[in-house]
């Protein structure tokens, strides 16, 4: 068996370099002989029968034995999920309409793909603005206020006459959906940590990968009936059952004694010490690489795939649900591997093989091999690759800063939203062609890798075992 596939505790390290010791404080990185006793720079809590574990005010106690460890109900992930998803929907369910709508508001394409990264850039903007007020208000609040701006700003867009106006809209609605996605992982980071909490994450994507795979398919049948209008309609009813179920049923996971109570500077502040940790940034920055891969194909296949290769809106549909279903897979197997074997090391073997797999679809592409099957087989296998990554990366991001969870899950999800809407329009500038799209997400792969092996030990000796 080889090194790479030796199975580890994924759970309460502390000799993991990519691993904070229990109070959140992170180790330091120790090279040391094998067999040595290892060395950190804090104390870790060590459960041991003659001694409990002396547990930070910041986690939950847990043992660690893995029969003991908590699960979370499945009803919570749903409802997490149904969150988490909001801004999925929001932009899934519009994508079959984007030709119809450059014909309706008289705008060029160019143009109409930007209210898909005005989304993605309102979204940036909000998460960093809602991290830091759900740690200071609690995690309720901050995504009913958000919900209700998504119900807002959707019936508006309905309204829009030209195409400016919606892309402003669409920032605004961007903003609102953030809520829901930021406190949607801040509550899973209040409640595990780890390997735990990248399961968990792994196991949301499932809920959330269902966007991907129904949202096209019911935005294209109301767009067929009505039009293009009608699926912000069927959004702002979505919002207002999310709404509901928030109010009715998601706890509070932040009580007010772990909540900051600083004062604004002090909360943004929180900013401050998560940028200076090297390791958070490039861990943080590996989710959004992923989603400016992911988005590059999701802005560019309605004029790549749907026009390109002339499918109707209902083939397109279903071809978008198909590559859906390579990221619920690739998710959910992630979620079996994470319990035996040590996040980073997935992560270390599953970006160059998302990149090789990049490589082979440009080739497809420039060449024109295969027609649209050949496109899509690589495309599929590199999306089903490539969604092992973001869980584990959040999951150790988040796990470095428990203290601060609300900061950190902004700063993550500012870097899906932000890098994502800075790369994918770049498919459109290149000529929006599947040349253009591969070439995007080639590079996103390639900056993937080259940020995990320089920002984390994951390819040093030593540094990637747990």
């Amino acid at each position: 068996m080889s090194s790479d596939t030796v199975p580890c505790a994924p759970t309460d390290r502390t000799d993991d370099p990519t691993v904070p010791s229990p109070d959140g404080v992170p180790h330091d990185i120790v090279t040391r002989a094998p067999g040595a006793v290892p060395t950190t720079s804090a104390t870790p809590a060590v459960a041991t029968p003659e001694a409990p574990a002396v547990v930070s005010s910041h986690e939950q106690p847990r043992s660690a034995a893995p029969s003991a460890r908590r699960r979370t109900p499945v009803k919570l992930v749903l409802l997490l999920g149904s969150m988490a998803a909001l801004g999925a929907l929001t932009t899934d369910m519009y994508l079959p309409s984007l030709p119809e709508v450059v014909t309706d508001l008289a705008a060029g394409e160019a143009s109409v793909q930007f209210t898909i990264t005005a989304t993605l850039i309102g979204g940036a903007l909000g998460q960093l603005l809602i991290g830091p007020l759900s740690d200071k208000y609690g995690r309720r609040l901050p995504v009913l206020v958000g919900i209700v701006v998504h119900i807002v700003s959707s019936i508006l867009c309905m309204m829009a006459a030209e195409v400016m106006p919606l892309i402003a809209l669409r920032m605004i609605q961007g903003m609102g959906n953030a809520a829901a996605g930021v406190v949607a992982v801040a509550v899973i980071r209040d409640r595990l940590s780890g390997a735990e909490a990248s399961a968990v994450l792994s196991r949301l994507m499932l809920v959330i990968g269902v966007a991907p795979l129904l949202a096209p398919t019911i935005g294209g049948v109301i767009a067929s009936i009505w039009d293009w209008r009608m699926v912000f309609a069927a959004l702002a009813l979505y919002g207002v059952a999310l709404f509901v179920i928030v109010w009715r049923f998601l706890p509070e996971s932040l009580p007010a004694e772990r909540r900051n109570t600083g004062s604004a500077r002090s909360v943004l502040g929180s900013y401050r010490v998560l940028l200076r940790d090297r390791q958070f940034v490039a861990l943080a920055l590996l989710p959004g690489l992923g989603m400016a891969a992911l988005f590059a194909y999701v802005s560019g296949s309605p004029f790549v795939i749907r026009e390109g290769y002339g499918l109707s809106e209902h083939q397109f549909s279903l071809l978008f649900a198909l590559n859906g279903i390579g990221l619920v897979l690739g998710s959910q197997l992630n979620a079996a591997l994470v319990r035996k074997f040590a996040p980073i090391r997935l992560m270390r073997l599953a970006l160059p093989i998302s990149t090789m797999l990049a490589i082979a679809l440009l080739v497809v592409a420039a060449t024109g091999t295969g027609g649209l099957i050949g496109l899509c087989i690589p495309l599929w296998l590199m999306l089903f690759v490539n969604a092992l990554v973001p869980p584990n990366a959040s999951a150790l991001a988040l796990t470095r800063h428990g203290e601060r969870a609300g900061a950190a899950a902004a700063l993550i999800g500012f870097s899906q939203a932000g890098v994502a809407g800075s790369v994918a329009p770049l498919v459109g500038v290149l000529g929006a062609s599947a040349t253009a799209m591969a070439i995007v997400i080639v590079g996103a792969m390639i900056a993937s890798t080259l940020v995990l092996a320089l920002g984390t030990p994951a390819y040093r000796r030593g540094g990637w075992t747990a």
